[in-house]
C-alpha cells in the first residue's frame, strides 16, 4: 500500500469542506468540484465527495447515499495532540457533541461528536501521552 484515502459522502461539499477546514485547522490539499481532500499524514488522506457525485459514478450499483442521511455511516477516529481543542473546534463549527473528552477502556482519552452529515468524529490521545 502506498497511500490510504478515506472518503466521506457529504450532502454539501462546500459546507463540509469549511467544517473540516475549521476543525482540522488545515487547508485542503485538493478542492475541486466533486472532491475535497485533506492530507492527515504522509500517506493518509480524508476525502469529501458529494453524494450526488458518487451516485453518478456508481449509478444504481448501490443505494443512494442520501437515503442514509441522519444515520451514522462512518467514524473518523483521529489520534491528535490536545484532542479537547479539536473537539471544541468541531462543536464551534456545528458538530453535535455525543460524548465529551473522557478516559476510554481501550487506553485512550477521546471525545465524540457528529459532523453535519451524520458521521461520527472522534479525537483521541493515548493515556500514556501525559
Amino acid at each position: 500500500m502506498t497511500k490510504a484515502h478515506f472518503i466521506l459522502y457529504v450532502k454539501d461539499q462546500a459546507r463540509s469542506t469549511e467544517f473540516y477546514r475549521q476543525v482540522l485547522d488545515l487547508a485542503p490539499t485538493l478542492n475541486v468540484p466533486g472532491m475535497t481532500e485533506f492530507t492527515l499524514a504522509d500517506q493518509c488522506v480524508l476525502g469529501l465527495m458529494p453524494e450526488a457525485s458518487i451516485k453518478r459514478l456508481l449509478g444504481d450499483k448501490l443505494p443512494d447515499p442520501a437515503s442514509g442521511n441522519g444515520v451514522p455511516r462512518a467514524e473518523v477516529y483521529l489520534l491528535v495532540p490536545q484532542p479537547q481543542d479539536y473537539h471544541r473546534r468541531a462543536i464551534a463549527a456545528g458538530a453535535i457533541e455525543l460524548s465529551g473528552l473522557a478516559i476510554r477502556d481501550w487506553g485512550h482519552r477521546a471525545a465524540y461528536s457528529l459532523d453535519p452529515d451524520g458521521h461520527v468524529l472522534a479525537f483521541a490521545e493515548p493515556l500514556d501521552s501525559e
